[in-house]
């Protein structure tokens, strides 16, 4: 059930963005505020104690190497994980180089997902307004609707790849915390680029506020 709702979740995004129109954006910012309040809260409450349960230096590091691959990825899918991607539309070959830094970020997404914790819900709260701007993005740079289908099928297997991976080899289970560790530290930089970008100007806004803090209690108390 969990790999299905993981694949549905940007099913729904491409959905949701056959039905926008481009000024419909402008609403999405506070579902990726509230995303990122929810993803950043749930790393913090459940992941982070999980991998200091023995506390370590190394897990520090683990923890930065996956913030530095998360910076690493960006440069090359141009920020869509966390809603901002920019398509050059006069260029309508498949856009590899987007599609394998994506995919390795979706795949890394799916290692610490368990019964044992929230992630779940956090990670296709996290999706479906990336699907949506995706997805919007693709049609509206014109790129053939199988090219589009093709991306988002392969993007929405990626997650639920990973966590299948995790659940069913050994190996992954010796390296389990630090794997976790490095996730962390994806989840880290992208949740904090969200609520960073999501006030643009250091401008207070009374709604995205308003999310970001029902984004943290309800975390909290799932």
């Amino acid at each position: 059930m969990n790999y299905i709702l993981l694949f549905l979740a940007v099913v729904t995004g491409y959905i949701v963005a056959r039905i926008l129109q481009k000024k419909d954006l402008k609403n999405m910012e506070v579902f990726m505020a509230f995303s990122g309040a929810f993803l950043l809260s749930i790393t913090v409450f459940e992941l982070l104690p999980h991998v200091f349960e023995t506390p370590s230096k190394s897990i520090g590091v683990y923890i930065m190497l996956g913030i530095l691959l998360q910076i690493f990825l960006e440069f090359f899918s141009k920020g869509a994980e966390h809603g901002h991607i920019h398509l050059h539309s006069e260029n309508k070959h498949f856009p590899w180089i987007l599609f394998l830094s994506i995919s390795i970020h979706a795949f890394m997404e799916g290692f610490p997902i368990s019964e044992h914790n929230n992630l779940l819900a956090a990670i296709i709260i996290h999706k479906v307004p990336v699907a949506i701007i995706l997805s919007f993005f693709f049609i509206s740079a014109g790129y053939k609707q199988s090219t589009t289908l093709f991306f988002l099928f392969f993007f929405a297997l990626m997650t639920p790849l990973g966590s299948y991976i995790s659940t069913h080899y050994d190996l992954v289970h010796q390296y389990e915390t630090q794997i976790t560790a490095v996730v962390i530290g994806i989840f880290l930089h992208v949740s904090t680029t969200i609520l960073f970008e999501s006030s643009k100007n250091h401008k207070f806004n009374l709604s995205k506020m308003t999310a970001v803090i029902v984004a943290i209690v309800i975390a909290y108390f799932i």
